[in-house]
């Protein structure tokens, strides 16, 4: 992206540790954020809407546009499924006077923080534990006991890129987190 593009905002945590609840939260109090939809080459869910939840595109599609160079960033993030996020939806987010929040993994948070530089205010959502992170999963009854172990496993992993962003929530208090989240990026966009 050429131009000053402004202020973003980029929330990343690991799979259960409360990312998506944090973002909503930031999003009500905070007028001056915008969420940044992501693309997507995965299957659509069936309460999910295009263009609110996620871009929807095929792989192919896709593919093609990682070469018309439309994506600030991207990744494959399973073998024939990415993840990234349009130029086209950043600057439709600026234009309308508002600062992206992104709502992203930990690698996309952190290809983000280095794209944006002091431009972004890097969150790191972190649960109080990997076993209590693997008790929120637990109780959503969405996944597998291999699904669990595939998450728990990389989470573990993940929590260890925390120190790499600029600040870590820890997610004990959904209040307390929402509130500290909120402090953080209010001070950000008041700089």
């Amino acid at each position: 992206m050429s131009q000053d593009p402004g202020k973003c905002v980029i929330v990343s945590a690991p799979s259960g540790a409360g990312k998506t609840t944090l973002v909503q939260a930031l999003l009500t109090l905070e007028p001056r954020l915008a969420f940044s939809v992501s693309a997507t080459s995965r299957p659509r869910r069936a309460h999910e809407i295009d263009g609110k939840d996620y871009w929807f595109i095929s792989a192919e599609e896709f593919q093609q546009r990682i070469a018309h160079d439309e994506f600030v960033e991207w990744e494959e993030v399973y073998p024939g499924q990415f993840y990234g996020t349009l130029k086209h939806e950043l600057r439709r987010i600026w234009d309308s006077g508002r600062h992206p929040v992104f709502d992203v993994d930990v690698v996309g948070g952190l290809d983000l923080k280095e794209i944006f530089g002091p431009g972004a205010l890097a969150l790191f959502i972190a649960p109080p534990s990997v076993e209590a992170l693997e008790e929120r999963l637990r109780a959503r009854g969405t996944e597998t006991a291999e699904s669990l172990r595939k998450r728990v496993d990389k989470a573990a992993h993940e929590l260890t890129f925390a120190p790499r962003f600029d600040r870590i929530v820890v997610n004990d208090d959904r209040d307390r987190a929402r509130n500290e989240a909120y402090q953080l990026v209010r001070d950000f966009l008041d700089r």
